[in-house]
């Protein structure tokens, strides 16, 4: 048999999706139940892994570790940062002779900071400037866009 929490219908959430004071009230159930905590579990249809993930988290963290994270990094581990972008298109600007392969490996000496060939391209071809032959930078027309 199969017990539910008030204003819960069977299979109508991932424990994912519970909000921290639901987590918060099957911590609280499961503490208070005289019965082991695998069969108040099993009751509850709540994994044990779940439960206690959640159960440290409770303890950590308290009611505010139980709220649900982003998944997500803060940020990316290979994103080239804004300045050093700017900086490539300054670059880019000053050295318009030089084509993307050869900007980049004269970045990467002058500057200290390696940048890829492509991704001196990628960039160069997000500020509408692209590589017209071997040796040219140019402003991308407005048809092209």
């Amino acid at each position: 048999m199969r017990y539910l929490l008030p204003g819960r219908r069977f299979g109508q959430a991932k424990s994912a999706e519970r909000a921290a004071s639901e987590k918060l009230e099957i911590i609280r159930t499961v503490e208070g139940s005289h019965l082991p905590v695998k069969q108040t579990l099993d009751m509850l249809g709540i994994p044990r892994t779940t439960f206690y993930r959640w159960y440290d988290l409770y303890v950590d963290g308290g009611l505010d570790g139980l709220t649900d994270r982003s998944p997500r990094p803060g940020s990316v581990w290979n994103r080239i940062p804004d300045a050093r972008r700017d900086d490539l298109i300054e670059f880019a600007l000053e050295h318009e002779a030089l084509s993307t392969r050869e900007l980049a490996v004269k970045y990467t000496d002058e500057k200290r900071y390696f940048i890829s060939e492509s991704s001196a391209y990628r960039i160069l071809k997000g500020e509408t400037l692209s590589a017209i032959g071997p040796r040219a930078m140019v402003e991308r027309p407005d048809h092209c866009a």
